[in-house]
């Protein structure tokens, strides 16, 4: 049978259903416009289908597992542990479920809201082709349009690696049997999660980092700290190790050629991580049609109120330049709604970019770390105490790590600060509020905390000014 062609028009069209996507279609249907939004596979985004989600509550499940080996050391024998890799998928896929029929609810209810299950690409600045799921071609036209395709991971040009079995950040997702060995590429956040992850499950791990440390962006006092950390947990860390070919071994298994300091290393594993970072999901959109150029990554260039350089097309969440995070891909569709439905004019100008690297313990990030501080000429001081030194972590048991603020002197303003410890993207976003508060350092040096809390380590940590 032959396609069917169908055109409508709409006031908007949303393509993507992620973080920003999903919010903003809802907003502008209940505000009365007459929107499509399009989403070619499931509703959620990577958060919920591939990201946040999953990860988060897998890495709960490799908590209890090291939790439990660690029983002896609080005076619980807990027998025998065993990790059933296909129950811990299972119950993943069950909150992934929950979140994703929540959010296919919102949008199927929503007046004036049509979901169109297709992939879209341009035609025009205007105008949308769908081919929905069905096999028909839709054509849909509006005068704003918003792109919330959002990102996918990307495979470095490496000899051989096309040609070897090889996970990503999706695929590992499903995996229903543990990996003997697990080689890691990558030394991000996403490669540390589960390469710290399976190592609890009972895979041997390898993470390979090509960078002269892990998690490129942090100071390197932070990065030694977590490096530290991972090789406690029994995970083999290589930095400043660049993978130049990949092939199969014996019996199934990957071999990677990689060189360090001019030495020449052969590592083997079962299975291979490719985790080097996503590109965007730009390319099927048929941008320039639009007259949209992307950048040479494949971003779409935006203003700080997420307008491209044609008017009335937006875009927000993974597919334009900057932080590729959850939260702040619904900032962006705060923004989108303030500046269009409330008559404001926000912006992306000066905005906090909090963020949480869930290994264990946990790294919490926001403002200014002291490099960038340093890099800025800003006039700064560093209050800085080993988790260590925290009663209620020594009381749990979990003391590795240490928190670091950056402080204006002058201002006593708080600038930034990393909290690499147990919890550490609650403590850090306690620091982010009085960040948004403008509050002095020195109220929270006197500040009355309950005890025994983690909360109460600032009143010591500030003491170190």
């Amino acid at each position: 049978m032959a396609a069917r062609s169908h055109s409508e028009r709409y006031d908007a069209i949303v393509i993507g259903t992620g973080q920003g996507g999903k919010p903003l279609a809802v907003a502008l249907g209940q505000a009365g416009w007459k929107t499509a939004v399009i989403e070619r596979s499931h509703v959620g985004g990577s958060c919920v289908n591939r990201g946040c989600t999953p990860t988060k509550t897998m890495v709960a499940s490799a908590r209890v597992a090291y939790l439990a080996r660690r029983g002896v050391d609080y005076g619980v024998g807990c027998g025998t542990q065993s990790v059933n890799l296909g129950r811990v998928i299972e119950r993943k896929q069950e909150v992934v479920e929950t979140f994703r029929g929540g959010v296919l609810r919102s949008l199927e209810t929503t007046e004036n809201l049509t979901l169109i299950h297709g992939t879209g690409r341009f035609l025009g600045p205007q105008e949308i082709e769908v081919a929905n799921n069905d096999g028909d071609l839709l054509h849909l036209h509006a005068d704003k349009i918003f792109i919330n395709s959002g990102a996918r991971p990307s495979t470095p040009p490496i000899e051989g690696l096309d040609k070897v079995p090889k996970l990503d950040s999706t695929s590992i997702l499903e995996l229903t049997e543990l990996p003997e060995h697990l080689l890691v590429m990558g030394g991000g956040y996403i490669g540390l999660e589960f390469g710290q992850m399976f190592r609890r499950f009972g895979s041997k791990v390898t993470i390979i980092q090509r960078g002269g440390q892990l998690l490129s962006r942090e100071d390197p006092d932070v990065a030694e700290e977590l490096k530290k950390i991972l090789e406690d947990d029994g995970i083999r860390v290589l930095v400043a190790t660049e993978v130049t070919k990949a092939e199969r071994g014996e019996a199934e298994r990957i071999r990677l050629h990689a060189t360090r300091d001019g030495e020449d290393l052969l590592l083997e594993g079962s299975d291979l991580l490719v985790a080097v970072g996503r590109i965007p999901e730009s390319a099927s959109l048929n941008l320039r049609a639009a007259g949209i150029e992307p950048d040479k990554e494949g971003f779409i260039p935006i203003n700080e109120r997420l307008e491209t350089s044609v008017p009335g097309i937006f875009a927000m969440g993974d597919v334009k330049p900057g932080p590729a995070f959850t939260h702040i891909s619904y900032d962006d569709f705060r923004i989108l709604r303030t500046n269009l439905l409330e008559g404001g004019n926000a912006t992306t100008k000066g905005r906090l970019v909090p963020y949480t690297v869930f290994t264990d313990p946990q790294l919490g990030r926001v403002g200014l770390s002291e490099e960038e501080a340093r890099h800025d000429g800003c006039n700064f001081r560093v209050a800085k105490m080993p988790m260590s030194f925290v009663a209620r972590a020594i009381e749990l048991n979990e003391t590795r790590g240490f928190i670091k603020a950056l402080v204006d002197p002058e201002s006593e303003k708080i600038l930034g600060c990393a909290v690499l410890g147990v919890e550490g993207g609650e403590i850090m976003a306690m620091l982010e509020i009085a960040m948004m508060g403008h509050v002095s350092y020195k109220k929270l040096k006197e500040g009355i905390f309950a005890h025994p809390t983690l909360a109460e380590c600032l009143n010591n940590l500030f003491a170190t000014i």
